[in-house]
């Protein structure tokens, strides 16, 4: 018996010095060749440097080397420019410096939609609807005010001060206010409220440095309210920091549980992050609402929750970016995200989808929807060897993104033509702004006191549907298909453009048949079809009336609860609302609540 231990002693030592020596082994051989590459292109500038024919751009030849170089990796690394750095991190650092408002620039002028509560430009007396006309000494009308061009004029410096000239109501004095920049927050909630009284809802927009803290202070007023079940929803939410998304699940997980694990693949560096503290909505029915837009942290968290049977997931397969980046900084002040790791859920299902090319990976959406996958749930096949299995046993399957439990199709109803233009060319804020004299604000105020007497009681009645289309004839757009000969030639080109040159090979073709004009008039006739078919399709005075109600419910009351009248029609969330009232769905799905 002694024998046999020593024996397996020694083979036990054999193959770890055997596995040591091939790694290292391996290891060297790869330094040798990046070694012998990185000498290559060191060798290439300095060929260029010295010995091309003309005058070289260095800084923007090595600026596009290092663009294409990352295509060939994955469609997640990326160069960012050292002028981009600021513009790219903003949205997750929950903060920038400026006036704070949110503005829209309508036929060439600046127009306040929103200022943000608490901000610089609201404490000064910046109100909805006011036209910015001057900012400091320039003129804020005309070609001058782009997007690009408002921001670096009221952005800057916590401290510093701008000096805005604004036009209000029918008031034809300019008015005057200095507001001095702040610290503006990026909110990462937009919208949470009572959906009754024992459900809540919240929308979360990303996963940034400040989202934790938003969740908190939403989750407590929520509470005070008597919620007792909660929807998330993370449609649309493209994700954000690692380390939020650990928090918000550690928030609906208990014990030490295990949130989720990167591991890089080259070097088997496994790294796993686990539920640490107690949470806030630990116990409690959780619906969470994911879409094909629902990508890397909020995969996360959408995961996490359905791999520990803790909530039901509605909607349909999440983006599958499972891709961890790191910043790293190169020496003129620009960054490299450079995927380091991938990232895996509680059951070891991975996140990320396959990805061959840059550009069929970012068309994937599209071929989703061909494929007929965000109508039916049951055109997507998955093979057995990516089937895992959550905490309760439940069948849950890799390759990509997260499946929700409960499918719910896109909405595949086209938008009329005339609701496309009003959309398009910003009617309907221009609409309210004017609808909304200091006169109807008081009346609608005197008569609605709050918002839920206004969502409840309040209709946009006849005559306020006849001023709106008053409205928008004024501003040129008309119930009607209008005949646009180059439109339609271009696109009668583009739509027949593999037949076209095999019909009419010859100009003495095109001279001696009716066959083009037939062609282009059965053409012409299908789009009008077209047209006419979404016209009696789609409810446009509907769809027109509950964007006018929010959009006064927005600007009169409140922005976060707003949301909760284009819900109204939301299929996905009044699928949520049956599900969260329904013990027999849970008990289906096995979810511990």
């Amino acid at each position: 018996m002694k024998k046999y231990f020593v024996k397996i002693v020694a083979v036990f030592f054999i193959v770890c010095f055997s596995v040591q020596a091939i790694a290292q082994n391996n290891s060297r051989a790869r330094s040798d060749a990046f070694n012998q590459q990185q000498r290559k292109m060191l060798q290439m500038l300095q060929m260029l440097n010295y010995y091309y024919v003309d005058t070289i751009d260095m800084s923007n030849i090595v600026e596009k080397g290092i663009i294409e170089m990352l295509k060939e990796l994955d469609p997640h690394s990326v160069y960012i420019a050292k002028k981009d750095l600021q513009k790219t991190t903003e949205p997750l650092q929950g903060n920038f410096e400026g006036v704070g408002v949110q503005f829209q620039i309508m036929k060439d002028t600046l127009v306040v939609v929103q200022p943000v509560k608490g901000g610089p430009a609201e404490s000064v007396g910046i109100q909805i609807g006011d036209k910015i006309i001057t900012i400091d000494d320039s003129v804020a009308v005309g070609k001058i005010c782009t997007n690009d061009w408002v921001f670096k004029k009221l952005r800057g410096k916590k401290g510093t001060k701008v000096v805005v000239q604004v036009k209000r109501g029918n008031n034809p004095d300019l008015l005057t206010f200095t507001i001095i920049r702040d610290k503006i927050p990026i909110n990462s909630i937009e919208s949470y409220f009572m959906v009754d009284d024992k459900t809540g809802y919240i929308k979360l927009e990303r996963f940034s440095q400040t989202t934790h803290t938003e969740f908190l202070d939403a989750m407590k007023v929520l509470k005070e309210q008597g919620m007792e079940n909660l929807v998330l929803d993370l449609r649309d939410n493209g994700g954000g920091y690692l380390n939020t998304a650990i928090e918000m699940s550690d928030e609906f997980l208990s014990g030490d549980k295990l949130i989720v694990y990167t591991q890089n693949n080259q070097d088997y560096n496994k790294i796993n992050y686990n539920a640490k503290q107690e949470g806030c909505f630990e116990k409690g029915r959780l619906v969470v609402l994911i879409n094909e837009y629902s990508a890397s942290a909020a995969e996360i968290l959408s995961g996490s929750i359905q791999d520990w049977d803790r909530g039901i997931i509605i909607g349909r397969r999440s983006f599958g970016k499972g891709l961890v980046q790191s910043q790293l900084g190169l020496p003129d002040g620009s960054y490299v995200r450079l995927t380091t790791s991938r990232y895996y859920i509680p059951s070891g299902r991975c996140i990320q989808k396959p990805y061959e090319g840059v550009e069929d990976y970012s068309r994937d959406v599209i071929k989703r929807y061909n494929s007929g996958e965000l109508i039916h749930a049951d055109s997507i096949h998955f093979p057995d060897s990516l089937k895992f299995y959550t905490d309760g046993k439940r069948v849950v399957y890799g390759g990509g993104g997260i499946m929700p439990d409960i499918f719910v199709p896109i909405d595949t109803t086209k938008v009329s033509d005339y609701y496309w233009q009003l959309f398009r060319n910003n009617i309907f804020n221009q609409f309210v702004f004017e609808y909304l004299t200091e006169a109807n604000k008081k009346q609608i105020l005197s008569q609605y006191a709050n918002f839920e007497d206004f969502n409840k009681n309040f209709q946009v009645d006849k005559q306020i549907m006849s001023q709106f289309y008053a409205f928008a004839k004024k501003e040129h757009i008309s119930d009607s298909l209008k005949f646009d000969m180059k439109a339609y030639l271009e696109g009668f080109i583009e739509a027949n453009k593999d037949t076209l040159g095999k019909v009419f090979e010859s100009y003495a073709k095109v001279k001696n048949t009716d066959q083009l004009k037939k062609m282009f008039v059965e053409y012409v006739d299908k789009i009008q079809a077209d047209h006419n078919q979404r016209e009696q399709d789609f409810d446009t005075d509907k769809y027109i009336q509950r964007q006018i109600k929010t959009l006064i419910a927005r600007n009169i009351y409140s922005a976060r609860e707003s949301t909760k009248i284009w819900l109204e029609d939301d299929e996905m969330y009044r699928k949520a609302l049956e599900v969260i009232n329904d013990k027999n769905t849970f008990k289906k799905y096995k979810i511990k609540y």
